[in-house]
């Protein structure tokens, strides 16, 4: 076989592979205000793709403009209703189908999310090769970790190993049958609506899976504390939804639920109630079981790979995130009680 031949044939695989993809697969992504994040996002799937919704929810920098300007299908969600970024992903899904009612998975892509090269077509094999998987991730990491110790947080957060999982995040490529089937996400879930869409496929016989490959590059941009702080009540408010909703059959969220309430709510209380009979040694007992616990984590991380520099920050929040949790986990609960809904708990 000669030179010429070979590469004729490795052009024409490539070429099939291509068409096949852009048969198979579309992409939602969602956003507001993103601005050249939005572009770098789009353009990254627009590579290998034609299929692709960008769902907008009330920008006022031109996103939506920038999206139709390169050719992508634009939804502008109605802000009379509640916004949630499960109902921006259910509605885009919605209309990518109805569109392109051929397509079988569908690439989740936040607006401030760079799709990696190659990702489209991995997951694309990944999910192909095994007809029982729902869900397929990769890795997730932070174009800048560096810039903040709040966006090495999130890089550190977004590591985790390959193989098949309890849930996934907002990046992921999905199989169309799953999703009508757990007839998508929990629109009324303002955080956390992957995982509990994942509890249901679950229940349904689906797996979901993560591989070791680059998935998507995220910009945090979280540059102070107060932003931070947000991310982490909105955390909690996510593990307190999701274990009221499944915990009476699963036991999903249930210890994320019990170490927020006992870390961040029963020690200092008990700690302070008993100021005064145990002369103070209630507090000294408080703040060894933190130390005991900031080491254990320490620890944990650093058998995971981190240095001893990163391991320590992230043990440092995780303790101090309890209590941000907590307030988190109190206002879904004082909402339940009087049947309020939930507003969306933003930090940029």
């Amino acid at each position: 076989m000669s030179a010429t031949t070979s590469t004729n044939e490795v052009a024409v695989h490539s070429h099939c592979e291509s068409q096949h993809l852009r048969a198979r697969v579309g992409a939602v992504v969602i956003g507001r205000n993103e601005g050249e994040r939005l572009f770098k996002c789009l353009q990254s799937l627009m590579d290998s793709l034609d299929k692709v919704v960008y769902v907008d929810s009330g920008s006022t920098d031109g996103s939506c403009g920038l999206a139709e300007s390169l050719g992508v299908d634009v939804l502008q969600l109605d802000l009379s209703i509640p916004f949630t970024a499960a109902r921006a992903r259910n509605e885009g899904f919605e209309k990518l189908l109805e569109r392109h009612p051929d397509i079988a998975f569908v690439q989740m892509v936040d607006g401030d999310c760079i799709v990696a090269d190659d990702w489209l077509r991995t997951a694309t094999e990944t999910i192909e090769a095994d007809p029982g998987l729902a869900i397929v991730c990769g890795q997730r990491r932070e174009i800048y970790p560096n810039a903040t110790p709040y966006n090495h947080l999130c890089h550190m957060e977004w590591s985790g190993e390959p193989g098949d999982i309890e849930a996934c995040g907002g990046d992921a490529m999905i199989r169309v049958e799953a999703f009508l089937q757990a007839e998508g996400y929990n629109s009324s879930f303002i955080a956390g609506e992957e995982p509990e869409m994942c509890v249901r496929l679950k229940s349904k016989g689906w797996r979901i899976h993560r591989t070791s490959d680059d998935m998507t590059w995220h910009d945090a941009a979280m540059t102070d504390f107060s932003q931070w702080w947000k991310r982490a009540r909105r955390a909690g408010h996510a593990f307190a939804e999701g274990h009221a909703t499944h915990g009476s059959t699963t036991a999903f969220r249930q210890r994320e639920v019990r170490s927020i309430v006992f870390w961040g709510g029963a020690i200092p209380m008990v700690a302070i109630a008993a100021v005064i009979p145990t002369l103070g040694g209630s507090v000294v007992i408080a703040l060894l079981g933190y130390v005991r616990m900031y080491l254990k984590i320490r620890r944990h991380r650093i058998g995971q790979g981190n240095t001893p520099k990163a391991a320590s920050l992230y043990a440092r929040f995780t303790l101090l995130g309890k209590l941000p949790q907590l307030m988190g986990v109190l206002q879904y609960y004082k909402n339940r009680c009087f049947r309020t809904k939930s507003r969306l708990i933003e930090y940029k």
